[in-house]
């Protein structure tokens, strides 16, 4: 009967971590395939002909349509650069510099990829409207209500991700030190 009991246990011990590393594989994927810079994730694989067999099943995972290696790199957050989860409940800054690309556009969305911009709101925050500082860093206020500078106003209340597509970039190319910098994601006030 013990052994019974251990072979159950033993069955049940792999078939947890197996899944759960999967899981992890296909969620997170910072040592799978994805890539990370602080809370930002990408995925450079994806927008090549032969994915390695991780980023393949993150993209049939994700069903999203996602950008030729030519055409650029897109990186989601879905938490701020403590480790907290993004929420709507609080106001957030993006502050820093993006790597180096002809344009860039963030979009706040959901879980199922619905974009949360305000109704009469801009969809998307786009590179050439963003008001830089002497060292040409962003501040960017991303919250449902109004905030002083350049705001990406969205709508809504729970968890939300922030997606940051850069257009024909150099990023994780290796053509420069320093490119490979993303902007900080600071929470401020939470309601």
């Amino acid at each position: 009967m013990r052994f019974v009991l251990r072979l159950l246990l033993t069955i049940a011990v792999a078939l947890g971590i197996g899944f759960g590393l999967s899981h992890f594989a296909l969620t997170d994927g910072r040592f799978f395939g994805g890539n990370s810079i602080g809370p930002w994730v990408a995925w450079p694989d994806a927008g090549t002909p032969q994915p390695n067999p991780y980023t393949r099943a993150h993209l049939v995972r994700e069903a999203a349509l996602q950008m030729g290696r030519a055409e650029g790199l897109q990186f989601i957050a879905t938490t701020d650069s403590e480790g907290r989860p993004l929420d709507r409940v609080c106001s957030y800054r993006l502050v820093g510099h993006v790597p180096v690309s002809s344009f860039w556009t963030l979009v706040a969305i959901d879980e199922n990829w619905i974009n949360l911009a305000a109704p009469d709101a801009e969809p998307a925050m786009r590179s050439s409207e963003v008001v830089r500082d002497n060292n040409g860093a962003i501040n960017v206020a991303v919250s449902t209500t109004l905030e002083s500078g350049t705001w990406l106003e969205i709508t809504g209340k729970g968890p939300f991700s922030l997606a940051l597509s850069l257009y024909d970039t150099t990023a994780f190319s290796g053509l420069g030190a320093g490119n490979d910098t993303m902007p900080v994601i600071l929470r401020r006030a939470c309601r």
